[in-house]
């Protein structure tokens, strides 16, 4: 596993992700599967990272590797079980969401594909949004 500091083009958000090796993130990123976990921007680059340097005698240190990832195989699975009680409506996310909290269509759970700009919208009438931990890949695109 390598982490790597990440930033989005869009907000300048800065977070770091984790990938299996740097062809792993070149390809993810090919395929549009990495995405900025805060405003959801699909315009994300590597950012400059630090040298990992061990920290002091004095201090401890963060959970060991094998912790870190069953946790995010953890997280994983339960965002896995989650889609699986939620209808994907695509691109239709915004409308679908806007006519949901409106009474307007049946209420669910829903996931699928916003920009940042229809995301803040939906925050900004008061809809609650939030971007996925993990990339999802829409039916029909397993390949």
């Amino acid at each position: 596993m390598i982490i790597f500091d990440l930033k989005c083009a869009a907000q300048g958000h800065v977070f770091e992700a984790w990938f299996g090796s740097s062809e792993d993130f070149e390809a993810q990123q090919a395929r549009g599967l990495v995405s900025c976990p805060l405003c959801g921007s699909g315009e994300v680059d590597k950012a400059p990272m630090a040298p990992n340097v061990g920290a002091k005698g004095n201090q401890a240190e963060g959970p060991p590797p094998e912790q870190v990832k069953a946790l995010l195989g953890a997280m994983a699975e339960a965002q896995k079980k989650m889609l699986e009680t939620s209808e994907h409506v695509g691109p239709r996310f915004a409308d679908e969401a806007r006519a949901i909290h409106l009474g307007e269509a049946e209420g669910r759970a829903i996931h699928g594909q916003a920009t940042p700009a229809e995301a803040d919208e939906l925050r900004d009438e008061g809809i609650p949004v939030a971007p996925l931990p993990f990339p999802v890949i829409p039916p029909g695109d397993e390949n």
